[in-house]
């Protein structure tokens, strides 16, 4: 089967996600110049972007990953220190998984890795995750033992919010969003990145640490679980966590309970300060418009 290149659809409600669930082969001989190139540029901008801005164990994993700078990496190369580091492998998809089908691979220690890099044009935005979203955002930090084990049970957490509804799949989904994706860690020397999201974009790596418009949280799960998020634009808010063992210790309960506390809860909009909330920088808000959250 040749494997297709899978990106939103574009209407008049905006981008409809495209979903596939097959795993297939990373088909890197057929990976034109072009397609290297973008890896290439993309890796050198960013790893100087993130000098003094990412979390110091996502710096060491990529230092022992030894990613090709150059050209864009071979999967079953990256398997290798993997497996030996924490048991995870990469598995090659088309584009964006089903639910079922993504917490299942997370849950058997298997990071879906989108095959296609995007074009010189999407160079700064993309409205999906890529080639270079995936490999370079993401999978580093499974080099790390506890937050690679925080992924496994985040996997194993979503197939059991499968069978409790929605609203279960809503809140777990927010969790996702605000530390996997958007998360900020306390380090010595201040406030580090750790999220993919942030990580895989030069524009968020700076705003997220720099700007004064979104407000800095201290990590708390449940209040997380009922804040809204931004798919449009850069985050109104961030959540930091102290470190990947406190990440871990609030995923390893059993959720039941906690969907079923939230239940009825009325979810926080995105940039809101709530009472309870440790706030590191209160943001200025400045620009927000009125479009509405995820």
């Amino acid at each position: 089967m040749i494997p297709q290149r899978l990106e939103h659809q574009a209407t008049d409600k905006g981008y409809v996600p495209i979903y596939a669930t097959g795993v297939v082969e990373q088909p890197w001989h057929d990976y034109s110049d072009t397609d290297h190139a973008v890896w290439s540029e993309l890796y050198a901008r960013q790893r100087e972007v993130l000098r003094g801005r990412a979390c110091e164990q996502f710096l060491a994993a990529m230092a022992a990953l030894q990613m090709d700078e150059t050209r864009i990496p071979r999967f079953s190369d990256l398997d290798i220190p993997l497996r030996r580091s924490t048991g995870w492998r990469l598995v090659a998809v088309e584009g964006l998984l089903p639910e079922a089908d993504f917490f299942g691979h997370l849950a058997a220690r298997e990071f879906p890795v989108t095959w296609w890099i995007r074009t010189p044009e999407q160079m700064d935005y993309l409205a999906e995750p890529d080639l270079f979203h995936d490999l370079f955002g993401h999978v580093p930090l499974l080099m790390d033992p506890v937050f690679a084990d925080y992924m496994c049970a985040y996997g194993q957490g979503g197939l059991k919010a499968m069978h409790l509804g929605p609203d279960a799949l809503t809140q777990l989904a927010r969790l996702y969003w605000y530390t996997v994706e958007f998360g900020l860690i306390r380090s010595a020397e201040g406030l580090r990145i750790y999220g993919s999201g942030i990580l895989s974009s030069a524009g968020e790596s700076r705003y997220s640490l720099q700007s004064d418009v979104p407000n800095r949280i201290g990590f708390d799960r449940d209040r997380i679980m009922r804040t809204r998020y931004r798919i449009d634009s850069f985050q109104r808010g961030y959540f930091v966590i102290d470190s990947f063992d406190q990440l871990f210790e609030a995923t390893r309960p059993d959720f039941t309970p906690i969907y079923a506390r939230l239940a009825g809860l009325a979810p926080h909009a995105a940039g809101e300060i709530v009472p309870g909330d440790a706030v590191i920088t209160r943001g200025t808000c400045e620009g927000w418009d009125d479009t509405p959250d995820a």
